[in-house]
């Protein structure tokens, strides 16, 4: 089992914690990780392109003029895609972009999502990152104590002090651990963990 350090937010090494090795030590297939990450994405698209057909314009259904007689072609109401102002024939619906692959797909590239920080020796373990007040400043005096830049720091319960303290501070992220996910793991270059939800993201896992 993968064994990592455990610090304090002054940088100070106070233990080591295990990690599972289902969890924390998968070969990494970049393939999978690939399709995850798109499908996040095409899940997070508008999809808001809609055009008005022939049913939904405004407008009264009276035919113009009658059918017969007036040398000109045959023609309906008002709303027919042939005027101007009328509906769109083969316009754009609002197609919606979201898919999922399996359950299993997406737990599995999570899981190589957090072996390949772990690999790349981008992953630290706090035991906890306790706030007195929300002051940003504060916490970006922690980052600098840690060497820390692009961050995301996944906690095991809401933290207010901590996820107020941090929003306005780029190229930064707390979440807890029943939100994380893949593409946020590989966004950001070093990944947080504090210790108590390392329980919670390997039980999460493990099942």
């Amino acid at each position: 089992m993968p064994v990592v350090d455990v610090q304090n937010i002054e940088g100070e090494q106070i233990s080591q914690t295990q990690l599972a090795d289902d969890v924390f030590d998968v070969p990494v297939k970049t393939s999978v990780l690939h399709e995850i990450v798109t499908m996040q994405l095409a899940g997070r698209r508008a999809a808001t392109a809609k055009v008005k057909h022939r049913s939904e314009v405004h407008g009264s259904g009276r035919k113009l003029f009658r059918q017969k007689g007036t040398g000109r072609a045959r023609r309906g109401n008002i709303k027919s895609p042939l005027l101007r102002g009328g509906g769109v024939v083969f316009g754009p619906d609002g197609r919606n972009y979201a898919y999922r692959p399996p359950k299993k797909v997406r737990k599995l590239a999570l899981k190589m999502a957090l072996s390949s920080k772990l690999q790349e020796k981008a992953l630290v373990v706090l035991d906890r990152f306790e706030l007195d007040e929300i002051k940003s400043k504060t916490f970006v005096g922690v980052l600098k104590v840690l060497s820390l830049g692009s961050v995301l720091i996944v906690t095991e319960k809401k933290n207010e002090n901590l996820e107020l303290s941090s929003r306005n501070v780029p190229k930064v992220k707390v979440l807890r651990s029943e939100g994380l996910n893949v593409y946020d793991v590989l966004k950001y270059q070093t990944l947080v963990l504090l210790e108590p939800a390392i329980k919670d993201i390997e039980g999460r896992l493990s099942a």
